[in-house]
């Protein structure tokens, strides 16, 4: 529906403002009288109203004509700032003449929320200057998790149309609120998928493993999954993108669009950003948060890391350690630093008796989803080691709390200790995500670590720690870690590594193997890339014309070849690791 006043034209611009009167003065006085009755039991009827107007065709467009015209809307669903900034950018990319040696693609690149949108357009507008065929296509929700009534969602899609009509000369934006495709029973692939993001989406939103089908935030999430997929199934089909190109490929629907993809044989690329600036995560048929390092592993496995190299990832973990920021990492690991390993022996009253550590993840986060390798939950694998460590007071263990359930909502790991065992005996330490602990103090004094997913695995492993991995993480099986498949084999494991801790510390060689695989996971994995999902933080430094010059393509122009499916190479990069 095009909005433009000068082509609707002023008399029906009259239309609208006696209509959008008529519903002002009869619906909204009804309803407030319904109100005064006790029919509907709401401080402000404002929301009741927006439900009824959602319903009725044009309602939202008829109020942004009336209403908003050229102005923001004021929700959290903003786009201000990419407004304002789209005629430079595509006026720099009209300026671009097209020097990149691969075929010309047609390219599908997806977002859902705001933030996401905005990166989403910057990247979109990035490949159409490398001379690609682009389509934008969007949901215009300003959280994943709130069921907004359909007149803010349409008004959320006119504003976003409106906003991104400035670029569509150079992309083509495609609103999935506007195209609904007629419904069709899904495709039972395609519904299994759609019912394992839900699971993934209601396990991230209210940080728990262990999911009921009936709770409302799943009912709502599988309503919002399955429209995406009844509308991009349709779409992708019709379209047939060359390559399809999507933020994260695991939850919401990023999630959806991955699976959908997938199902449809589309080559799909999937990326994401970490702490480090200035670079992203990027796979291909796969999904990013899976971190499959296999490949890259693969190239650079058997090559030599030079002493640059060994000192850079050192200095890297001398910084997590100490509590400073290193290098493009904008994110603290620890919230003190270290405060040496008598100082917390002290602290928690150890003895001589050997240390397990047991470090766990966020309960939730993105990189446990889907990571079961032989236990049912990660709550599960903290149980039952608890239970196994209470036949062993002849060992001490500590669990240590990941720092990020700070801000955890609701269940926390907390929780499975103390259901588990509420009372916990002299040897059994647990170490909450609130209390001033340096997890590496912790590294330092134990013999054996466990964990599931979390990178203090590989931590544990550079110090020659002899570490147990039950989750699906991108260290498991790369040579320098213990990797058991089943209870049995987890369970048997360690009684033989607490016969005799010591003995089982890494060789030379094994930790050394750890040191070349953290720098190649932190310098090589990540590659370069010049638009954060904070994008404004990056746009200033890192204009179009910047990124598409002669020394920008040196830097980021084989990303930009592997974000439209150019085969990854891993052996393309100097000898600082960077590509």
């Amino acid at each position: 529906m095009n909005l433009n006043l000068d082509q609707w034209g002023f008399q029906v611009y009259n239309s609208t403002v006696e209509y959008w009167n008529f519903l002002r003065s009869n619906i909204v006085e009804s309803f407030i009288s319904k109100q005064r009755h006790g029919y509907i039991m709401v401080k402000d009827n404002k929301e009741t109203l927006k439900r009824f107007l959602g319903g009725i065709p044009l309602t939202a467009e008829l109020y942004w004509l009336v209403r908003q015209k050229d102005n923001p809307i004021h929700s959290r669903f903003s786009l201000k700032t990419l407004h304002e900034a789209l005629p430079e950018i595509v006026g720099e990319v009209k300026r671009i003449k097209p020097t990149s040696q691969i075929q010309k693609k047609k390219v599908f690149i997806f977002a859902a929320l705001h933030y996401w949108i905005e990166q989403a357009t910057i990247t979109a507008l990035g490949l159409a200057a490398d001379n690609h065929d682009v389509t934008l296509g969007f949901y215009p929700y300003f959280d994943w998790f709130t069921d907004s009534t359909k007149f803010d969602i349409r008004r959320q899609n006119i504003y976003a149309q409106k906003v991104l009509q400035e670029a569509s000369s150079v992309i083509n934006p495609v609103s999935f609120v506007t195209y609904r495709a007629p419904y069709t029973p899904l495709p039972k692939a395609v519904q299994d998928a759609v019912n394992e993001v839900t699971i993934f989406d209601t396990q991230y939103t209210l940080q728990i493993e262990d999911v009921d089908t009936t709770w409302p935030t799943y009912q709502f999430r599988l309503k919002r999954n399955q429209e995406a997929a009844q509308s991009l199934l349709a779409w992708l089909r019709t379209n047939k993108p060359d390559v399809v190109v999507v933020p994260n490929g695991t939850v919401q629907e990023f999630g959806v669009v991955y699976r959908v993809a997938r199902f449809l044989k589309i080559p799909v690329v999937t990326y994401e950003f970490s702490d480090q600036k200035d670079a992203l995560w990027l796979a291909q048929n796969a999904e990013i948060m899976r971190q499959d390092t296999s490949e890259m592993w693969k190239a650079q496995s058997e090559t030599k890391l030079s002493s640059e190299q060994l000192k850079r990832i050192q200095a890297l973990f001398e910084s997590r350690q100490q509590a400073k920021t290193n290098e493009n990492f904008t994110r603290k690991w620890q919230n003190l630093p270290s405060q040496g390993a008598a100082s917390v022996r002290e602290e928690l009253k150890l003895d001589k008796r050997p240390i397990v550590l047991l470090a766990t993840n966020v309960l939730g986060d993105s990189l446990t989803l889907g990571r079961q390798v032989f236990t049912k939950t990660m709550a599960e694998w903290v149980s039952r080691t608890i239970l196994y460590f209470i036949g062993r007071p002849d060992i001490q263990l500590i669990i240590r709390i990941h720092p990020g359930e700070i801000l955890t909502r609701e269940y926390s790991m907390v929780d499975v200790v103390r259901q588990t065992l509420p009372e916990l005996p002299e040897f059994i330490h647990v170490i909450n995500p609130e209390e001033k602990v340096n997890t590496y103090d912790l590294v330092e004094i134990a013999d054996i670590g466990l964990v599931y997913t979390t990178t203090v695995g590989l931590e544990m492993a550079l110090k020659g720690l002899p570490v147990v991995v039950s989750g699906k993480t991108h260290y498991r099986n790369r040579g320098f870690t213990y990797d058991p498949a089943s209870w049995v084999e987890y369970f048997k494991l360690l009684g033989m590594l607490l016969e005799k801790p010591r003995e089982f510390r890494l060789s030379k060689e094994m930790i050394h193997l750890a040191w070349k695989y953290a720098f190649h996971f932190f310098y090589t994995f990540p590659l370069p890339f010049p638009w954060h999902i904070k994008i404004w933080q990056d746009y200033d430094s890192h204009k179009i014309s910047q990124v598409f010059s002669k020394e920008g393509k040196k830097k980021y122009g084989n990303t930009f070849r592997y974000l439209v499916g150019e085969p990854l190479d891993w052996t393309k990069m100097n000898h600082n690791g960077r590509h």
